[in-house]
């Protein structure tokens, strides 16, 4: 793979001798006060400021600082006012954007889309402190308040709407949020490598314009790069014959003329086109680029999107992926192969800058629920290696996993010991994304450049990958051995599939690091819905509850596992869920909260719910269907069954069996899933649900949190 420049190799800004802010300035006084009379770069951010390094603004901020700039935080501002977007004035560099951890449209609605009440990266939890697509909204302001100021927006609400994606909210396929909001650059992923190349570059004085070839950036263009090979997506993956029969690729007189052989008029970029063609020379490999259905195309064919959702995810290796180019009208949307992960070295650089660990003192005695959750816990790690369809990890932070070395883990624990208000010598989370796949990679390195595998443990674990979990209960027993920590919980997903793989590991977990549940995420039972989820079959979870238990027990422990599902995902039938509805009640479980599938944006499931197609496979017109339990009474059905147990949902569940030809499961006995009568109070008529889902092989009407599932309570 690619070597890219360290992080702590930049000769520093001439503004480090200012030194160390206690926390980022987020007005004119506390500018004032640290001698400054402007910033270099400016973040916005949808979030409260709270200076930990599980906030994104701090982390960047951060970072930024470290390398000798002067860094302004203006957070959560009044979005309908432009003046509060110039509250620290104009910066040097530039306006970064970020809608804050959440997407914004996640952060506000429920998988129904439905408004929530409540916003947990807000004081008091109060609702309604950011717009809906908050990107969107604050570069607009910005523009609005300082015109042509160099602006550059990130985080995951950009990083997922790098190209034309899917807006459930909507119901319609949206532009780049490069399109919408008039942004310089978007930078997606986790964005270190990027904010710094982009500070020093600008602060050495070229122009923003000219910042068009940093890794994990996208850009619009009106030019492409000269002698550069094309490439049509189409070659790479064929989705049949269009219906109607034109060219959705023809980008006039660009393109035609390439065709033709004629040469390009002046302005133009000389393209060199390869059509069809299986192989591009290695020499070129580096100097080629994707072309993607333009957006008008999978604006109106559902299929050619479920296409350009597949290459996407095919081109998201960084040691082989290639740029990608989609036609947006005018303009090019032009995305840059993704970033080269940090390396263990820079990941400890990163979560050792002097974090306050608190939120800022202009919150006052406020409660911000979010920084509660995680201010005992403690990331580990980076990345996902796991592709599940409906969540957007992978394709905001790579399936490359980046790790922390034990002692910078350790580090932190003992700065959350000795200085965060409130510790009791509980650890509430050594984990990330998942808690178990920390410094586990490929056997070969080249074998992992070369990769194009979506998941490294679907539909099994591949046989080059490092499954080795001594390093990780390693790092468990010197953190729970360390003076003044009682206890080190494990609060992040445990991938069980892997966990199997080490019985020492599941021995350790259960004995030192549960709290008398383990939440695990089987997500479902069944084989139709799983194979849509890339998630382990059952069997899976039945031996890691068998390891788990005979160590509990072993412990003398009394430890349950508590399994959590999706309802509604595309592939789930109604008989699916009938089929998990009967495992709960024979399992005796009873879920308090029911996830039902969110459509959040770029994720391959989301693809399936929208084109009603199987991109995990090469795509066909004429097969290839996913099962899409899209209607909203199909919602509410699915998620009843998963409260079986609830008297309000048995009237929906009784006339769902009847259609089922299941009413021998109606009644008061232990075989039966609901009984035939109906306490006082409860019941009240609801919608109907329709017969069935939908095979949805052209665009339909469609009814309306980390990677992007929902956790709705009832």
């Amino acid at each position: 793979m690619q070597q890219a420049r360290s992080l702590d190799s930049y000769r520093k800004h001439w503004a480090h001798r200012f030194g160390t802010a206690p926390f980022l300035p987020m007005c004119r006084e506390e500018m004032d006060a640290l001698g400054w009379d402007s910033c270099d770069v400016i973040i916005v951010t949808g979030d409260a400021y709270v200076d930990h390094p599980s906030f994104g603004m701090a982390i960047i901020g951060r970072v930024l600082e470290a390398q000798g700039f002067r860094v302004g935080i203006i957070a959560q501002p009044d979005w309908r006012d432009p003046e509060a977007f110039s509250a620290l004035g104009r910066p040097n560099l530039f306006m970064g954007l970020t809608a804050g951890n959440m997407d914004s449209m996640v952060n506000r609605y429920t998988s129904d889309r439905k408004l929530r009440s409540d916003d947990a990266y807000t004081p008091g939890g109060e609702g309604g402190k950011r717009p809906d697509r908050s990107v969107i909204v604050y570069a607009q302001r910005v523009r609005e308040a300082l015109g042509d100021v160099p602006l550059v927006i990130g985080g995951i609400e950009a990083s997922l709407r790098r190209i034309a994606h899917y807006d459930y909210w909507s119901d319609v396929v949206r532009r780049s949020v490069l399109m919408d909001s008039s942004a310089d650059l978007l930078v997606y992923g986790n964005a270190e490598r990027q904010v710094c190349e982009i500070a020093h570059r600008l602060a050495a004085g070229e122009p923003i314009h000219a910042l068009s070839d940093i890794r994990g950036t996208a850009l619009l263009r009106r030019e492409l790069p000269p002698d550069w090979v094309e490439i049509d997506s189409t070659h790479l993956d064929v989705p049949g014959p269009l219906n109607p029969p034109i060219d959705p690729y023809a980008m006039e007189p660009m393109n035609a003329q390439a065709k033709s052989g004629q040469a390009a008029p002046v302005g133009e970029s000389p393209v060199k086109v390869v059509r069809f063609a299986r192989r591009v020379a290695a020499a070129d490999r580096e100097r080629s680029y994707i072309r993607l259905p333009a957006f008008d195309a999978v604006r109106d064919d559902p299929v050619l999107y479920a296409h350009a959702s597949r290459i996407l995810h095919m081109e998201s290796n960084p040691g082989n992926a290639r740029a990608l180019v989609q036609r947006h009208g005018r303009h090019e949307v032009w995305l840059n192969p993704p970033p080269i992960p940090l390396t263990t070295r820079e990941m400890d650089w990163v979560y050792d800058l002097p974090y306050q660990r608190v939120p800022h003192p202009a919150y006052g005695e406020a409660k911000i629920p979010a920084y509660k959750m995680i201010r005992f816990s403690v990331a580990i790690q980076r990345g996902c290696f796991g592709g599940c369809t409906f969540c957007s990890i992978t394709e905001h932070e790579g399936r490359i996993i980046q790790s922390r070395s034990e002692d910078s883990v350790l580090r932190e624990v003992a700065e959350i010991r000795d200085r965060v208000p409130g510790f009791t010598g509980v650890i509430s989370d050594l984990g990330g994304p998942t808690a178990n796949m920390y410094r586990l990679h490929c056997k070969d390195p080249k074998i992992e450049s070369a990769c194009r595998r979506p998941s490294c443990v679907y539909p099994d674990t591949c046989p080059n990958l490092n499954t080795d979990h001594s390093p990780l209960i390693r790092l468990y027993r010197r953190a729970r051995e360390m003076p003044g920590i009682r206890k080190v919980l494990i609060a992040s997903g445990v991938r069980y599939d892997l966990a199997i793989k080490s019985p020492e590991y599941v021995k350790e977990l259960a004995e030192h690091h549960v709290g008398g549940y383990l939440k695990i995420a089987p997500e479902a039972i069944g084989e139709g819905p799983l194979s849509k989820m890339m998630k382990p079959g059952v069997g899976t979870y039945y031996r890691f509850k068998e390891l788990f238990d005979r160590y509990s027990k072993a412990a003398g422990k009394e430890q349950y596992l508590i399994p959590y599902f999706i309802a509604a995902h595309p592939g789930t039938t109604d008989e699916d869920m009938l089929e998990l509805a009967l495992w709960l009640k024979a399992n005796g479980f009873r879920a308090d909260q029911v996830q039902a599938f969110l459509p959040g944006p770029m994720a391959t499931a989301t693809a399936m719910w929208h084109s009603g197609k199987d991109p995990l496979h090469k795509l066909r017109r004429d097969g290839g269907e996913v099962y899409v339990p899209s209607s909203p009474a199909q919602r509410r059905l699915h998620k009843a069954f998963l409260r079986y147990h609830d008297a309000n949902n048995w009237p929906l569940l009784r006339e769902a069996l009847r259609r089922m030809g299941r009413a021998d499961l109606i009644g008061s006995g232990k075989r039966h899933l609901v009984p035939a009568w109906q306490p006082k109070g409860t019941g009240e008529a609801r919608p109907r649900a329709r017969p069935g889902g939908r095979m949805l092989t052209q665009h339909t009407g469609l009814p309306p949190r980390g990677g992007l599932r929902s956790k709705e309570k009832k």
